[in-house]
This record gives C-alpha cells, sequence and structure tokens, in this order.
C-alpha cells in the first residue's frame, strides 16, 4: 500500500486543493452543499420542482478565498491534506468551531477524497482526523453538511455515527 501522510495543508497548498474540489463538484455536482451555495461557490436553479444544483462560474476563485480563510485561524479552523510518498494530493479535510463561548460546536465542512484514491480507507482516516483535532478543542457536539442528493456520502457518514438531523430549504421566489 501506498505510504500516505496528513498534514495540516498551508497556502502553498491552495491551487492543488482548488483543482481536486473544484474538478469534483464539476463532475459530481450533487456534492455541493447548501454552505457552497450560501458561500457563492455553487449556484441552484428550480427545474420541474427539483432544485439544480452547479458550480458558479467564480466557484475556484471564492472556494480559494474561502480555504485561505479556513487556513488563517488554527485555533477555531484546520484543513489537513493527505498525500502519498510523491507528494500527490490525495484528498482533503476542512473542520471548525462555531457557535458561542457557551456553546461552541464542531463542523466538518468538506472530506473529499480523489476518486483514483478511494477503496483504500484515506476518507475514514481524514475524518478521523478532523474528529480528533475537534475532540483535543473540547468540542462534544460535531455536525457536517452534505449536498441532499450526495447518496454515497450520506452511507459513508451514516456509517461512521453521523445521523441525519435537519433539512435546509431555500426560499425560491
Amino acid at each position: 500500500m501506498t505510504e500516505i501522510t496528513i498534514t495540516p495543508a498551508s497556502a502553498a497548498d491552495v491551487q492543488a486543493l482548488a483543482d481536486l474540489f473544484i474538478g469534483h463538484i464539476t463532475a459530481h455536482p450533487e456534492y455541493i452543499s447548501h454552505g457552497e451555495i450560501q458561500m457563492g461557490v455553487g449556484e441552484g436553479t428550480v427545474q420541474d420542482d427539483r432544485f439544480i444544483v452547479c458550480p458558479a462560474p467564480d466557484a475556484r476563485e471564492r472556494w480559494m478565498k474561502y480555504i485561505l480563510a479556513e487556513m488563517s485561524n488554527d485555533a477555531v479552523s484546520q484543513v489537513w491534506k493527505a498525500v502519498d510518498a510523491q507528494g500527490n494530493l490525495m484528498g482533503f479535510c476542512v473542520a471548525d468551531i462555531e457557535g458561542n463561548e457557551d456553546c461552541p460546536f464542531g463542523m466538518v465542512g468538506d472530506v473529499l477524497v480523489n476518486p483514483q484514491c478511494r477503496g483504500r480507507g484515506l476518507g475514514q482516516t481524514l475524518l478521523q482526523t478532523a474528529i480528533s483535532w475537534l475532540r483535543s478543542k473540547g468540542i462534544r457536539e460535531i455536525y457536517l453538511e452534505s449536498g441532499k442528493d450526495n447518496r454515497n456520502a450520506h452511507r459513508f457518514f451514516e456509517k461512521r455515527g453521523f445521523i441525519h438531523v435537519s433539512e435546509i430549504y431555500r426560499l425560491t421566489q
């Protein structure tokens, strides 16, 4: 098995992270969640009473701004990258501490593994890295978000102890 290293990502990694992320949401728009829509990385239209999502025209620039902000304060957010022995990006994960000081909670914003690297336990390892970091910060309540039609990810998260707790709705008029 290929040696995999998981370390905090840095600004030098942003281009490669963006390539993986934008390539993935372009090929698999079901990955786009309300978070990406709210930050302008994704956009949606109503067609035949269904909300259809796609990357926004300026998705790359918006996402790079977001991920750089995530890297800017490691007390409340962290981005990890997974690379092989040759330094090739295999995946990444993002986690944040949100809420207020009386009721902080953790949010796993992204867990993304390069499709060619799936099936090796890397997603599990990235997710556990985020959970362990949040726990080390005293966080007990941990949430994540996923695109509404991203069923493979839903099964992945449910197998790891997450449960479906809510629905998000957007006014379309």
